[in-house]
């Protein structure tokens, strides 16, 4: 397994090259840049079409720096350059240690100053720049597609919020015992929640911008598919602790790969399983007994319902059809999925069920009343 980028060169080019990335965080960012490209797309072709439109936003040009824009500029390049020049400083500590070094108050106090004079600076010469005599208001056009950056990072935001509550109440016998620790670890996401949370601040974003729900709906529906897929990944070459139950069962063919049967996650990022003999550092575990891959088999899954999707878009006119098939396929695809993977289980009625199971059911039920609601009503929503 590859806990950290500096493992996977490592591994490819048989070099020892210290670098502070965890390999899950950069497919997490990769997963983002996917999802923003399908996005991208979808919202260029229904503006193309006359379903969504460009919305004109009235703004004043030619006014200097306020002093709450420098005041924040200030403040966001001190936190920078706090953390950067100690990180530089201490560099090997960085490497071992990111979260810990991210999420303390250790710093360099020069490097905050010397960040926070050039952010402030920065931001007063590119106002004084466009600065004129008298500022005027002038009527500027917002393409749909413009939003997406602002969307990224909202849902970044609130899907990483999302994910970690989900992840600790799915995990909440862990978390009471180390709440801070939960909260605030880089690892143990779930992916509904973060779902749930980060797409609904995109269609709050959506809706204030004069882009309908069920069109915004439509749109994220490939794109969130395809994120999953390239997020997978990283959870697979890092070894998150998002892997199946033990698998001690003989492979059903002779030409599959070991690792796409039954693997042990050798120097996971999860730090579980025994340690391993001869290993030197901070992940040197690897699992007693070989379980189901999971998350290469969704990596797999969600790619190929990421084509599918991809390839229907185009003969999909009911607003809302689209969305609702993402959401069956989705939630038939966790559903399974579920059924050999580790998991916490609840227990209602004497019925066991993990928490990905009752929220994928729901998603199967949503989108199938999503899928009715849509063909039933196809020309009514012709105008919406």
């Amino acid at each position: 397994m590859f806990p950290t980028v500096s493992h996977f060169l490592s591994y490819l080019f048989g070099i020892n090259l210290p670098l502070p990335f965890n390999t899950f965080g950069v497919f997490v960012a990769l997963a983002f840049v996917a999802g923003y490209w399908a996005f991208t797309k979808e919202l260029k072709r229904k503006e193309a079409l006359g379903i969504i439109h460009p919305i004109k936003r009235r703004v004043t040009i030619g006014k200097p720096a306020s002093a709450l824009e420098l005041i924040t500029n200030g403040i966001f390049g001190f936190i920078i350059g706090y953390k950067i020049l100690y990180a530089i400083l201490n560099y090997k500590v960085f490497v071992d240690d990111q979260q810990g070094v991210l999420l303390s108050t250790k710093g360099n106090m020069l490097g905050g100053l010397i960040l926070a004079a050039v952010f402030i600076y920065w931001a007063y010469k590119e106002k004084d720049t466009a600065k004129l005599p008298q500022p005027k208001e002038v009527d500027v056009v917002v393409h749909p597609y413009e939003l997406m950056s602002n969307m990224v990072v909202w849902a970044a935001v609130w899907g990483f919020l999302g994910a970690k509550i989900f992840d600790n109440l799915e995990h909440w016998d862990t978390f009471i015992q180390d709440p801070l620790g939960g909260l605030f670890a880089f690892t143990g996401l779930t992916f509904y929640g973060g779902l749930i949370c980060g797409g609904a601040a995109v269609l709050y974003i959506a809706r204030k911008n004069g882009i309908k729900p069920l069109h915004m709906l439509d749109v994220g529906g490939p794109g969130m598919m395809l994120a999953y897929s390239v997020g997978r990944i990283g959870c697979h070459l890092a070894g998150d602790g998002d892997w199946g139950i033990v698998n001690l069962n003989p492979k059903p063919f002779t030409w599959l790969p070991d690792w796409l049967w039954a693997y042990t996650y050798p120097n996971n990022v999860a730090r579980e399983g025994d340690p391993i003999a001869g290993c030197v550092g901070r992940y040197c575990n690897e699992l007693a007994n070989p379980v189901y891959p999971t998350p290469i088999y969704e990596v797999v899954l969600a790619f190929l319902i990421f084509l599918f999707l991809w390839n229907i878009r185009k003969y999909i006119k009911s607003p809302g059809m689209m969305f609702g098939i993402y959401l069956i396929l989705a939630g038939v695809e966790r559903f399974f999925i579920e059924l050999i993977r580790v998991n916490s289980k609840y227990t209602v009625a004497g019925i066991p069920f993990s928490q990905a199971e009752l929220i994928s059911l729901l998603l199967f039920i949503s989108g199938l009343a999503l899928v009715i609601y849509s063909n039933k009503n196809r020309e009514k929503l012709k105008s919406y």
